[in-house]
């Protein structure tokens, strides 16, 4: 979790003899209101919905160890229409998202399961970031991959590798690689890369054709301290030509994003995110492939965030505007999608248990 939230203390279970150990129980339940102007056709200007409604158990002591999360949750990312929260369920990752065995030895360690991925500076789920939507970098990585990564940690030096399904497309031709050295309590530099090293022609919501058939490139900084969290990452994507799972033509994404947060008393914090994200193609060419809004497409994105906590209990609040360069008509925003500019304001309020 990036902050400002935050789970409880977790309730103890103990389980077989002193030496199996004990469960940990958390969980969180969340609501969320909707607004924004230059909605696309079919999608309304407002809506609410359950945002979470998920518990987590795990054991995080001994050899063997385990992670499960399950219940009812929402994805909301900037420039997307809304999904609500049983469509969400049904059709990304089920009641279940995540859950892993993790097998520990020293400093290493493996993890088997559903997993969250390795890529960019956001997580999955709404409660742990620093916005309550994801941006529009985000909507270029996954998020949720099936398969087994391989931890090791030696002084400064934290790295990862993992096989899986990348875009939840249950073929198992994905391979991701994180390396993060620490200099010091506060400061980190992380790279990560992955792609799919085969192809697969099957698009849906949740494994995206051109999305799934990608290459990902990341280099994020963090800096941690006191009052404040600020991580810049800068990300590049590549799909190459595939004729053959029906991909004409090539296409690139270069972005970059800062986020930001800071800390204040009384339970009140304040995040902001700027960031860019330009796509490459022509759209005069008959085969090129969107990536964003239209061939060749770029984009704009704030958003600041406002926090209060007390307790169990948060609210917070996400005021946002995504402008498009570049773009397509008929790919952007408004009933015609033709409006370059998408403001939303998102409240969310819950507990953390």
């Amino acid at each position: 979790m990036a902050g400002p939230l935050a789970t409880a203390v977790p309730h103890e279970i103990s389980v077989g003899s002193e030496t199996s150990g004990k469960l940990e129980v958390t969980g969180i339940l969340s609501g969320m209101a909707w607004s924004e102007g230059d909605h696309i056709a079919g999608d309304p200007s407002s809506h609410w919905d359950v945002s979470n409604a998920q518990i987590f158990i795990q054991k995080t002591t001994g050899w063997w160890q385990f992670y499960l999360q399950g219940g009812a949750y929402n994805l909301p990312a900037l420039g997307t229409p809304f999904l609500s929260t049983g469509d969400t369920v049904k059709n990304i990752y089920g009641p279940f998202p995540q859950g892993y065995l993790k097998l520990v030895k020293g400093n290493f360690n493996v993890e088997v399961g559903a997993l969250p991925t390795l890529i960019g500076a956001e997580y999955t789920f709404s409660f742990e970031n620093m916005n309550i939507e994801r941006g529009i970098l985000w909507n270029q990585e996954n998020a949720v991959n099936r398969g087994i990564q391989l931890n090791w940690t030696h002084k400064k030096l934290t790295t990862a590798f993992s096989w899986n399904d990348g875009f939840y497309s249950n073929r198992y031709t994905w391979l991701w690689g994180s390396a993060t050295y620490a200099f010091n309590a506060a400061n980190s530099l992380s790279f990560v890369a992955g792609g799919n090293a085969g192809a697969y022609a099957k698009n849906t919501l949740v494994t995206p054709l051109l999305l799934n058939n990608e290459s990902i490139y990341n280099v994020l900084y963090t800096y941690s301290k006191g009052a404040w969290v600020i991580n810049p990452y800068f990300q590049y994507t590549d799909v190459p030509k595939n004729a053959n799972i029906g991909i004409l033509a090539g296409a690139h994404t270069n972005g970059g994003a800062l986020l930001v947060t800071r800390i204040f008393k009384h339970g009140v914090s304040l995040a902001a995110r700027p960031e860019y994200l330009k796509s490459s193609g022509n759209v005069l060419n008959p085969n090129a492939i969107n990536l964003l809004y239209g061939p060749g497409s770029g984009a704009f994105a704030f958003t600041i965030t406002p926090t209060y906590v007390k307790g169990a209990f948060f609210m917070r609040g996400d005021f946002s505007i995504v402008h498009a360069t570049s773009s397509t008509p008929g790919a952007v925003f408004g009933p015609a999608g033709t409006n370059v500019n998408q403001p939303r304001g998102v409240l969310e309020a819950g507990f953390m248990f």
